[in-house]
């Protein structure tokens, strides 16, 4: 049997104890390995990034599309270049599901109000008042 002269073919040292950090050390942990938590700071970031290739990716379909049409809405007609019709549309598209989905926010908390029970406390009854 070969050995593989690329693989050595002693042990890998240890690795050296950590320097005492500064500043408060979070808890031990027992053993379970959790994922990193997600923060708003990330989730920003993320979306940041996913926006601005979409961006990217429209001008590229406004570049590249920039044959005259003639387009027809409500008795309006005129002629855009291709791109601009499309990302007009587009626009218009996420608009409409932005109104949709205020709507049903706007109901969802309405029926969550509702449900509520009142957190003030009730009132005391009070006797008459003398006068």
């Amino acid at each position: 049997m070969q050995t593989d002269p690329l693989v050595a073919e002693h042990s890998i040292p240890p690795r050296p104890a950590r320097p005492p950090s500064v500043g408060p050390r979070p808890a031990a942990k027992t053993g379970t390995s959790e994922p990193p938590q997600v923060t708003r700071a990330g989730v920003i970031w993320v979306a940041t990034i996913a926006t601005l290739v979409l961006l990217i990716l429209m001008i590229v379909l406004i570049l590249q599309n920039q044959g005259s049409v003639s387009i027809q809405y409500l008795g309006l007609a005129g002629a855009l270049p291709l791109g601009l019709a499309l990302l007009i549309a587009a626009v218009c598209g996420g608009v409409l599901v932005a109104i949709a989905g205020a709507v049903r926010i706007g109901q969802l908390r309405m029926t969550a109000k509702r449900s509520r029970p009142d957190a003030r406390p009730p009132a005391r009854e009070r006797g008459p008042r003398h006068r």
